[in-house]
């Protein structure tokens, strides 16, 4: 026993009278809204480094540094 065309129809009237149009758009609205949150941060996550990354970024970073101060003492030492 499938639904026809008729049932979905009523079944559609019955929705619209219980909850209201205005509340059906407000509800859509909402729906939107959240999708495009969520692309934007699903976006902004790509392009962002994760945490660990970017400490091992600045580790990295700092240890060049530190090689650079050896090397210039080493010199002036030797």
């Amino acid at each position: 026993m499938g639904l026809s065309f008729w049932h979905i129809v009523i079944l559609l009237l019955v929705i619209v009278l219980l909850f209201g149009k205005g509340k059906i758009s407000d509800i859509m609205g909402d729906v939107a809204k959240g999708i495009k949150s969520f692309k934007k941060g699903m976006s902004e996550d790509e392009q962002t480094p994760p945490a660990a990354t970017q400490r091992q970024l600045e580790l990295e970073a700092a240890n060049k540094k530190t090689d650079a101060d050896l090397a210039g003492t080493e010199r002036k030492v030797g």
